[in-house]
């Protein structure tokens, strides 16, 4: 895809194309599914220009060009597409995999913000779990693909737990919640 003007002037009146040229209602559900999935590339973009770590900014790099895959799949309703796999779910789970072996199990809830770089990925995390619970709702209303759901599940993971993997690098002790009574 090629983009030759930002400025269109076609949204004006609140409606939009999605990428089978189909015009929707910027409120259509699946507009804000695309929104949410932008506003988590976004914030993941936000975290990465704080990370020191090449292969941790790597990952990242990655997952926002799967993102834009998956923003891809969802601006098409007619699910010939098949940009968002299982490899992709895979690539999330051996990250993870590799990452759990070597922190310390939990004894409670994390509580974000102990540093720059692991408090956007919590931010980033959160915004995750809306999107996947926005995907889930377009599923439940129309056709859609489980391999979405899984992704942004695994996303929302691999998230948390390379926030957790950082903090351990840098040597500073995550908070985690303390009971009260």
């Amino acid at each position: 895809m090629r983009i030759t003007k930002v400025t269109t002037k076609k949204g004006d009146s609140g409606k939009t194309k999605l990428g089978d040229g189909q015009t929707v209602p910027k409120s259509d559900l699946r507009i804000r599914c695309l929104g949410s999935i932008d506003e988590l590339n976004s914030f993941i973009g936000h975290a990465k220009v704080a990370c020191e770590d090449d292969a941790i900014r790597d990952n990242l790099v990655q997952v926002q060009n799967q993102l834009l895959s998956l923003g891809g799949e969802i601006s098409l309703p007619d699910l010939k597409h098949n940009l968002i796999k299982m490899e992709n779910v895979k690539f999330l789970e051996s990250i993870i995999a590799d990452l759990i072996k070597v922190l310390q199990p939990l004894k409670e809830f994390v509580i974000p913000g102990d540093d720059e770089f692991s408090a956007r990925l919590h931010v980033a995390r959160s915004v995750c779990r809306r999107a996947e619970t926005m995907i889930t709702e377009l599923n439940a209303v129309e056709t859609g693909k489980k391999v979405w759901i899984q992704y942004l599940n695994r996303l929302s993971d691999f998230l948390f737990v390379t926030a957790r993997f950082h903090l351990q690098q840098i040597r500073l002790t995550e908070k985690q919640w303390e009971r009260s009574g």
